[in-house]
């Protein structure tokens, strides 16, 4: 079917197209919707029934097994960027906003609720994880201290509160999100790289920042560890050596590994990265997950 989306940001190259795809733990693919405009970061609603993903800043739902794309109304929020999670009852989806906050907007949708606070110095808001109980939000902030930009960890309350640093660190941090057990929160840096843009899997205490343990360390550049329901493995996104940050339109790869960085092997390749798999896309049943490939023609 066709479906036309805002168009914002970044736009595809002419023949170049997004495919929300679900794979399976064996590497088995359905590409479920395409589109020809950029579509990203699909989530898993917790009833199994729904992808829930990003277009021209703003959201969308789709039934997992395809058909009829719908608009989300979020109210005032018209410039919502990739990163969004769902709450564990599946009532309510968390956004980031393009002012920098975030905001909680009814699952049906509705009138959104700021969830962030105001700094006095500058402090942008860019939400990843969400702890089981569904009471706490994980997310980094990129801040301007000592005329220097840093990207560091936190929590903040799901309902509003205090917000809690857990990484104070001058390289970069990002991807923070809740084992299922909500003793660890996962996350991509460059806490160990001899150079810039070499990002690894790490884990550490949610509750303080404490016992960071490394998990990957190897020649790609990897980002984004989504831990499956049943706490079993860890989905992350491997770029090639060499690049810096997240880029789009990258030879990339899937990778799973086992939740204390053992076992690690090759789920997909494709070509994507930034969209691909900013938020968790795990399914329910933890057998598959959601993603969004841009093939060229």
């Amino acid at each position: 079917m066709t479906f036309t989306f805002p168009r914002r940001g970044r736009q595809l190259a002419p023949g170049q197209r997004s495919e929300l795809t679900i794979v399976d733990l064996h590497g088995n693919r359905q590409v479920i919707f395409t589109a020809d405009e950029v579509i990203e970061a699909p989530n898993w609603s917790p009833d199994g029934q729904t992808l829930v993903f990003n277009a021209g800043g703003r959201l969308f739902r789709i039934p997992t097994a395809g058909g009829t794309v719908e608009p989300i109304d979020t109210g005032h929020l018209a410039d919502l960027n990739n990163d969004h999670v769902l709450s564990p009852d599946g009532s309510t989806i968390y956004v980031s906003s393009d002012d920098g906050h975030l905001y909680a907007v009814p699952f049906a949708g509705g009138t959104p609720r700021r969830v962030s606070n105001t700094h006095d110095t500058p402090f942008h808001y860019y939400l990843h994880g969400i702890s089981p109980d569904g009471a706490t939000l994980a997310y980094v902030a990129v801040e301007q201290r000592e005329g220097a930009r840093q990207v560091n960890v936190f929590t903040i309350p799901s309902t509003g509160g205090p917000d809690r640093r857990l990484t104070d660190l001058t390289m970069p941090n990002d991807g923070p999100e809740y084992s299922p057990d909500g003793r660890w929160i996962y996350f991509n840096s460059e806490l160990a790289a001899t150079q810039p843009g070499h990002a690894q899997i790490f884990r550490m205490n949610a509750v303080d920042g404490s016992g960071v343990e490394q998990l990957t360390s190897d020649e790609y550049v990897n980002w984004f560890p989504h831990l499956s329901p049943d706490a079993q493995q860890i989905v992350f996104l491997s770029y090639p050596p060499g690049t810096l940050r997240h880029p789009a339109d990258k030879n990339v790869l899937l990778r799973l590994m086992s939740p204390d960085g053992e076992d690690q092997r090759v789920l997909a390749s494709f070509f994507g990265g930034q969209g691909t798999i900013n938020v968790n896309s795990w399914a329910p049943d933890s057998r598959r997950l959601a993603y969004v490939a841009y093939p060229m023609a």
